[in-house]
């Protein structure tokens, strides 16, 4: 299995002009930060997790070039807003790009993008072929996903188990059935904001808490504010089998 961290920030975590933070002002790459998302080959299939407003410039940089299916966690614009630019891979694969994603999130994206749903024979939009997803076990071209629910404050948002390598973003709570579903992971990646507590998601002491807890082989955090300061700065805070993620980086597990 191949993962590439697409993005690893938040709308928070891009450089906010004016700013003079250490983060805002970094010359080091492992502080600028896309939107989140993944890219995984996985058994043979190759999937992106979330479309954010910067998919293309993301897929250009690290040159894919194929894309089997696109998972969606959730609908905030930060996670969808770049599904236009799935089209380039409609045009290259000559197929309908199979999107996977919960009743609720596929209601969203209608709306947000009424367009590549309507049947109206208009050339050029996205083409997707909708397959709707619970909380459940699926496959894709024969290929096990285990979902995994975790709560966004009030909002269910899905992360995804493929083998040994579990992602999980825009989270603040996870209950202890779903993490049956992560113990044993090799590799698991949390959202971690920012260090001081956040409505929404886990801020880093409790994603660092959650690893311990969990104990996968290697921890990746994600989803990084720009609030919670520069990579190497905070790198020297975790324990040695965990590590931010940064914006291209690349696993083989």
């Amino acid at each position: 299995m191949r993962v590439i961290f697409l993005g690893t920030g938040t709308s928070q975590g891009i450089p906010v002009i004016g700013c003079k933070c250490n983060v805002c002002t970094s010359l080091d790459y492992r502080d600028n930060r896309l939107r989140s998302s993944i890219y995984v080959e996985f058994e043979g299939i190759h999937i992106v997790v979330d479309t954010g407003p910067d998919f293309r410039q993301q897929m250009l940089r690290e040159r894919i070039d194929q894309v089997d299916a696109v998972l969606f966690t959730h609908a905030h614009k930060d996670h969808v807003a770049g599904m236009d630019d799935i089209r380039s891979y409609n045009f290259l694969q000559k197929k309908d790009m199979p999107i996977y994603a919960t009743e609720f999130v596929v209601g969203r994206l209608n709306k947000e993008f009424e367009y590549i749903f309507e049947d109206d024979g208009y050339p050029g939009v996205p083409k997707v072929e909708v397959n709707f997803i619970e909380n459940k076990p699926f496959q894709i071209e024969g290929k096990e996903i285990i979902p995994i629910e975790v709560m966004h404050h009030k909002l269910p948002v899905l992360g995804f188990r493929f083998g040994d390598f579990t992602y999980i973003t825009d989270a603040n709570h996870i209950s202890e059935k779903e993490k049956e579903k992560i113990k044993e992971s090799k590799v698991l990646v949390l959202n971690a904001l920012q260090k001081k507590s956040h409505i929404s998601h886990f801020n880093l002491e409790e994603a660092v808490e959650l690893m311990k807890e969990l104990k996968p082989e290697k921890g990746y955090l994600t989803h990084i504010g720009h609030f919670m300061g520069s990579h190497r700065d905070v790198s020297k805070e975790l324990p040695e089998n965990v590590e931010i993620a940064w914006d291209g980086l690349q696993l083989v597990i």
